[in-house]
């Protein structure tokens, strides 16, 4: 599976969702710009001594993601989704992109494919989940999904 996360704000979630994707033996795609600096304290203590457990690539753009990936099956996780995130089958070469904690995913990324625009159900008067626990609910769904290959 492949984690991506477009534009992250907020060092300590980041780091989260590295130990989460460590955890899962996921891949971490970061897509800048970060909010944040490479070496900052907050991202490192949030990712623990997990750091060499996790592939972590960074790419400067989107574009630059997408070409490095073309055809690869990416789902959109937003709060604008169609599906709920238990509707998809995924596979374990999908990538789920999660929008920066402020704003989300922009409209122009969720129109790429809008049929992958992805939610978690909830509450209607809530805005949003935080993003680690979004990353959290969706990853462990698509590895259940696929059995979680390597995972005791």
């Amino acid at each position: 599976m492949h984690i991506v996360l477009y534009q992250p704000e907020i060092p300590q979630n980041t780091g989260n969702i590295a130990r989460l994707c460590a955890a899962g033996q996921a891949q971490l795609h970061l897509i800048e710009p970060l909010g944040f600096f490479w070496d900052d304290q907050r991202l490192k203590r949030a990712g623990l001594d997990y750091w060499e457990l996790v592939n972590i690539e960074r790419h400067l753009n989107l574009p630059t993601y997408l070409d490095k990936y073309p055809g690869k099956t990416i789902y959109y996780a937003t709060t604008k989704g169609g599906h709920s995130y238990t509707e998809p089958r995924f596979t374990a070469d999908d990538a789920i992109m999660f929008g920066p904690e402020t704003r989300g995913l922009p409209a122009q990324i969720l129109s790429l494919n809008p049929d992958h625009n992805i939610r978690i159900p909830m509450y209607p008067e809530a805005r949003s989940l935080n993003l680690a626990n979004s990353v959290a609910i969706i990853l462990y769904e698509a590895l259940r999904q696929i059995q979680f290959p390597g995972l005791v």
